[in-house]
Order: structure tokens, then sequence, then C-alpha cells
């Protein structure tokens, strides 16, 4: 079974944490699978905007861009197809945990032109499949603002086991008391 954070409090008043709420889940007998926490996941992850897209000199289907973001304008090599001037995008910056493909970014050199950074898919932040290209940002979004915020992805997934011993717990309701 699956339930939001914000679901589960709907039914109990606290101010618990959710490592606290898991734990408590775990002291009690329930079965908690997993825990995921998009807030956390996509933390590293702002918005930035393509002022520059040009064809890479060495690479047919990359393009060297030039992307603005809160720590100023980065160069930023793309093979997405989508990549073009004016689009707003998922940045994250060298030094951020990309889950969809578990990479850590580093600076790179591809293809001779450095790149300092990367611009997300779907499938790369763990957010849907899509990988045909990079996420497209709403145009009023805001260059520095999180991705999270933009997506209003505060709310923490809890998967647990109901086992046939624990018919309580087959609701929400039940997990809260």
């Amino acid at each position: 079974m699956k339930f939001t954070l914000s679901w589960l409090k709907e039914h109990l008043e606290t101010s618990a944490s959710l490592a606290d709420i898991v734990e408590t889940m775990i002291a009690v007998g329930l079965e908690v699978e997993h825990v995921d926490d998009p807030a956390e996941r996509l933390k590293a992850f702002t918005i930035g905007e393509v002022i520059e897209a040009e064809k890479h000199p060495e690479a047919d289907k990359l393009k060297v861009c030039k992307v603005a973001t809160r720590d100023g304008v980065l160069q930023i090599v793309c093979g997405a197809p989508n990549a073009r001037k004016g689009l707003k995008v998922a940045y994250a910056p060298v030094g951020a945990h990309v889950p969809g493909i578990d990479v850590t970014l580093t600076k790179a050199k591809i293809r001779g032109v450095e790149s300092f950074g990367m611009m997300c898919s779907a499938r790369e932040l763990m957010l849907g499949e899509d990988h045909d290209g990079i996420i497209e940002a709403p145009t009023e979004a805001k260059v520095g603002d999180g991705v999270a915020a933009w997506l209003g992805a505060y709310d923490p997934v809890i998967e647990f086991e109901a086992t046939p011993n624990r018919p309580d717990t087959n609701a929400v309701a039940g997990v809260a008391r």
C-alpha cells in the first residue's frame, strides 16, 4: 500500500518527522518497503534558461548551450533534440546526484568542449519515463527556483506491505491509529 505523508497527517495530529513516522511504523510491526521523498531527491536541481544553443563543432547530434542558472551563465553540452534558446529547463549542477541514471555529475569535456552540469529529462529525475528530450518548464518559471518547488513535489510517499494479521492497516486511517 502507498500513501503520502500529507494524507496520513489528515488522520493523525503530529509534528513528527518523516523519519520518526517510518521508525514508529516499523516499531509497531509494519513492513515499510520504500520511502520516496521527492523534495529531498530533487533538492540539487533548479530552473535554468538556455540563452544560447549552438551546434557542437565536433558532433552532429550535440549542442553547446549557454544556460543562465542561479550560479551564473554556464556552458553545458547537451544531446537533447529539444534544447533551444529560450527554453526553461531542469538544471543539475556539477556535484549533483542524478537519481534516474545513478550518476554524480562532474565537470566534463565532451568531444573537446567543457560542460559544467546537465539539463535533465523526466526519466533522469525519476519523474516519468520520458527520455526523448529535456524537461520543458513553463516560461513563467524563474531561473534559480528549485525544481521541486516548481513541481509542487513536497509530499513524501510511504510504501508498506499490509500483512494479513493487520487488517486495520488496509486504510490510511488504520495506519494513523
